[in-house]
C-alpha cells in the first residue's frame, strides 16, 4: 500500500519510465507456468514392497493447478524437468508482481489525466 500512495509523489516522467523499466523485466513469456511444485512419496500397496514397511516410493513430482475455487488438476512431472518447471513457476510469480506495479502505475496516470480534463487550465485574456 505504502508503494502505491508513493506513486502520486512521483512525476509523470517518473512513472512512465519505471513503467518503461518494468516491461524490460518481464521474463520470456513462453517460460511461464501457474501452479505448485510439490514432491511427493507414495505406497503402491503391495504387502511384500518396502513401501509397506515405511519406505515409500519417490520422491515423485507433481504440479497442482487450480482451475478455479472447487477444482484443481495435475500431473506428475519427469525428474530431468523439476528444475525448469521451477523456473517457469518462479516466472509467473515474477510476471504476476510486476504486472499490478504496471497496473498501479496505468491507474496513477489515469488519475491524471482524468484530473487534468475536469480541470482545464484556466485562459487568460489580454487586454
Amino acid at each position: 500500500m505504502a508503494e502505491r500512495e508513493s506513486l502520486s509523489k512521483l512525476s509523470t516522467l517518473a512513472l512512465r519510465n519505471r513503467r518503461e523499466g518494468l516491461t524490460k523485466l518481464l521474463p520470456p513469456l513462453r517460460e511461464i507456468l501457474r501452479g505448485s511444485l510439490m514432491e511427493r512419496y507414495l505406497t503402491c500397496g503391495k504387502p511384500g514392497c518396502k513401501c509397506a514397511r515405511g519406505e515409500r516410493h519417490g520422491p515423485v513430482w507433481y504440479l497442482s493447478v487450480s482451475l478455479d475455487q472447487a477444482q484443481r488438476t495435475g500431473s506428475t512431472v519427469p525428474s530431468r524437468q523439476v528444475e525448469q518447471v521451477r523456473g517457469w513457476i518462479e516466472n509467473y510469480h515474477h510476471v504476476k508482481e510486476r504486472l499490478d506495479k504496471i497496473s498501479d502505475i496505468n491507474r496513477e496516470l489515469l488519475r491524471r489525466e482524468k484530473g487534468r480534463k475536469q480541470h482545464p487550465p484556466k485562459v487568460r485574456k489580454c487586454g
